[in-house]
């Protein structure tokens, strides 16, 4: 074999062998994997609170480090202290996370108490600060990795149960125009998935347009996941295709230590999810 005749077969080989890695690259960069945390309830007068935020931050930077990002689900902080004391500990600890982190509103932000807690617009000035973030109203959308991501609020000012406004069901129809597959943050659960008879407990808990919003928004078939909280007690369920995740309040840790999280990985469209906790290795 020629010397010209050898670079051309070495040349070929090397070409052939680098396309299943180009391929893998591709496969692994269409799969996203975040984190789902909601009702951290973190409380300056309880230290234990404070440190399981801190915790938090630690296992999933040792553990998960390959994460594009971690949504927090309302309630994060309990808003009950003058100031933004709270709000500025709470976004100084998600600020030490790897990873990009979006933050939605649950009733306690809602809610401040004393009235000179964190209003909504300081709400909105601290956490809709990612440059990647598109802000319409209470609510916000970006995109990654083809996927679009709706953070929208679903709180009443100074209540505790929660129905979605006029201006967010628009702007929330409005991105879905986009044919994007699309994930659905907010903090009240579109159903009475625990299963109560007591009305007030549906009225406080379950969003109080429920129906509507089934149907303007669940109904969608681009809309793969939505992600709730507020009630503490863990879900999963699909409605009409939707996947529809209430995660286990981080408050409420099964022993010492052990605070919950959900792990979700979406690939092709395709969900699988697990509830993590802080103890694991």
């Amino acid at each position: 074999m020629t010397d010209s005749k050898r670079r051309s077969f070495f040349k070929k080989a090397i070409a052939l062998s680098a396309i299943p890695l180009v391929a893998n690259e591709t496969n692994k960069a269409q799969t996203l994997k975040f984190i789902h945390i909601t009702d951290s309830h973190m409380d300056l007068s309880d230290s234990d609170s404070v440190e399981a935020m801190k915790l938090m931050s630690h296992f999933i930077n040792k553990n998960y480090k390959d994460l594009d990002f971690v949504l927090f689900g309302g309630d994060n902080f309990n808003n009950n202290v003058k100031g933004d004391g709270d709000a500025r500990k709470f976004k100084e600890i998600i600020a030490t996370l790897h990873c990009p982190a979006y933050v939605v509103r649950g009733n306690k932000e809602a809610n401040p108490k004393p009235k000179d807690s964190v209003n909504l617009k300081e709400f909105q000035k601290m956490f809709f600060t990612n440059k990647d973030l598109l802000v319409h109203g209470k609510d916000w959308k970006f995109e990654k990795k083809g996927y679009q991501i709706l953070g929208l609020d679903s709180c009443i000012e100074g209540a505790n149960n929660g129905i979605y406004t006029k201006e967010t069901l628009s702007f929330a129809k409005k991105a879905l125009q986009s044919a994007k597959p699309t994930i659905i943050l907010n903090h009240h659960p579109y159903t009475n998935y625990w299963g109560s008879k007591d009305a007030k407990d549906i009225h406080k808990y379950v969003l109080n347009n429920a129906k509507e919003t089934q149907k303007q928004l669940l109904s969608n078939k681009n809309v793969i996941l939505t992600l709730s909280g507020h009630k503490h007690i863990d879900s999963v369920k699909n409605l009409n295709g939707t996947k529809m995740i209430v995660t286990r309040g981080f408050v409420r840790p099964l022993d010492l230590d052990a605070y919950p999280m959900r792990y979700i990985e979406i690939n092709n469209n395709n969900i699988t999810e697990k509830l993590i906790y802080t103890t694991e290795s």
